[in-house]
């Protein structure tokens, strides 16, 4: 399936919009006023935050982190765990007192969280002060939103979701100088049975390549010396469209662009992991030598209940294949643990599974089931208790591993992006091309220079030391 791209009117129309707010702002406030984003989960929702926030300045807002101080505050927010969504209505709550000490506020709710039909009606009844609700299809009309509730319109509920155009050059506001996110795509497919993505964020849609390009350079040219890349399933970018552009060739157009800048991207389905796109990391000196394929289950049985369209063989294959053609990469993996019907023999396919691959690091959750989900109905007889007892014998196991994966690095020379100050002064930290974060002596003046940095040891973090 194909998606277009929406033409100048509609972001037209929303800058519109936002000079009338900012209009509007200076002549009732006799100060500027100030706006907070506050952002609940993945990477791509700090990147919609980015926009949110860019949106905001456009409308005359200052930003701020501190909600007391706040004219506008926006909660961003995520469905994937449930933990996530109690988060929110603990922030949420705390609204009805800032509206007491500051009745011109504005509380709005957006993203995943709010794109459910239960939570935005939930939201209408329990939490009467929040004054806009709207989904993540809609985001760029946050000025059309802010308007009409300035001019009186009564509380706001947007949640259409037409899996429409993509919206090009709405403002962004990046929170970094050094590290940036460029999303590449929206949406997913795939519809694995545990997850709320696909009911929340659309179809996938991708973006145009020459748009991608061209926000790329831009980011290179303002500075930018570490750029992720982003979409629920980057290895299906472009798939239905008339481009022709594949993910790996995507990459390369990137890796192609003058200056000295690293490529990162998630997440990877291994369903559409392709052998072009591990040469392509090979051949490519600006990706970074890391591959995040989440597998989340070593089992047959419980990949299928989670209609993930792999099985463990395959799998097992491709670390084969990327391992042999890219002998320093840093493989990274996703695991739920406690799926329902999961028994202690489905887990230990996992175990067995970790310890054949020995990943480099492990992002490992108990199961939670999502409302409106294939799994959240399905029979889960295994106690909680028995779930976490599991968990923890994971954790075990790869703490292992990290350990013997640690003691491999030592003594060797990494290219290393000074990204940020050390844990004690004199103390500066970089990234390498992998995941490995390491700390050398420097100072401020070292920050987004690449560096030859030897790793000398191991204290909590990697401790190093410039090659000259």
């Amino acid at each position: 399936m194909s998606f277009g791209h929406c033409d100048n009117a509609v972001l037209t129309e929303q800058l519109t919009f936002a000079k009338r707010v900012k209009d509007r702002l200076y002549k009732s406030f006799g100060h500027i006023p100030l706006a907070c984003v506050i952002t609940f989960g993945c990477q791509q929702n700090v990147s919609d935050s980015e926009h949110l926030k860019g949106l905001l300045c456009e409308m005359g807002y200052s930003l701020t982190d501190d909600t007391e101080k706040a004219d506008f505050i926006i909660f961003n927010t995520c469905a994937v765990r449930e933990h996530a969504e109690d988060r929110v209505y603990g922030n949420i709550g705390r609204v009805k007192q800032l509206k007491k000490d500051n009745p011109a506020l504005i509380a709005a709710v957006c993203g995943c969280m709010a794109q459910q039909e239960t939570v935005a009606e939930k939201i209408k009844k329990s939490y009467p002060y929040i004054d806009i609700v709207f989904g993540t299809q809609v985001s760029h009309r946050l000025p059309e939103f802010i308007y009409k509730r300035l001019c009186g319109s009564p509380r706001i509920f947007e949640l259409k979701q037409d899996n429409g155009d993509i919206i090009e050059n709405v403002p962004v506001k990046r929170d970094g100088k050094l590290k940036g996110w460029l999303p590449i795509m929206y949406g997913c497919n795939n519809f694995c049975t545990y997850c709320i993505v696909p009911y929340v964020r659309g179809r996938e849609r991708s973006r145009d390549p020459e748009k991608i390009l061209e926000e790329a350079r831009a980011m290179v040219a303002a500075g930018y010396k570490d750029i992720t890349l982003l979409g629920q399933n980057v290895n299906s970018y472009g798939k239905g469209c008339t481009h022709g552009v594949t993910f790996a060739e995507l990459l390369r157009r990137i890796n192609d662009i003058e200056g000295e800048f690293r490529i990162r991207f998630m997440t990877s389905h291994p369903k559409d992991c392709t052998v072009e796109l591990l040469d392509t990391i090979r051949d490519c000196k600006k990706i970074s030598r890391h591959l995040h394929l989440p597998f989340q289950s070593g089992s047959d049985r419980i990949l299928k209940l989670m209609n993930r369209h792999y099985d463990r063989k395959g799998y097992l294959e491709l670390i084969k294949a990327s391992k042999e053609r890219i002998p320093d990469l840093a493989l990274t993996s996703d695991i739920i643990v406690g799926f329902p019907g999961e028994t202690y023999e489905d887990f230990k396919e996992t175990l067995s599974l970790v310890e054949q691959v020995r990943f480099t690091s492990l992002f490992t959750f108990i199961y939670s089931p999502r409302g409106g989900t294939p799994a959240a109905i399905m029979e889960d007889p295994v106690s909680r208790k028995e779930k976490g007892e599991w968990f923890d014998e994971l954790l075990r196991l790869q703490e292992g591993i990290a350990s013997e994966n640690i003691k491999a690095l030592l003594g060797k020379t990494f290219r290393v992006l000074c990204d940020d100050f050390g844990s004690a002064e004199g103390l500066m930290s970089g990234h390498t091309a992998g995941t490995a974060v390491v700390e050398f002596e420097g100072d401020s003046s070292l920050l987004g220079e690449f560096l030859d940095v030897e790793i000398t040891s191991y204290e909590n973090v990697f401790k190093g030391k410039i090659i000259n």
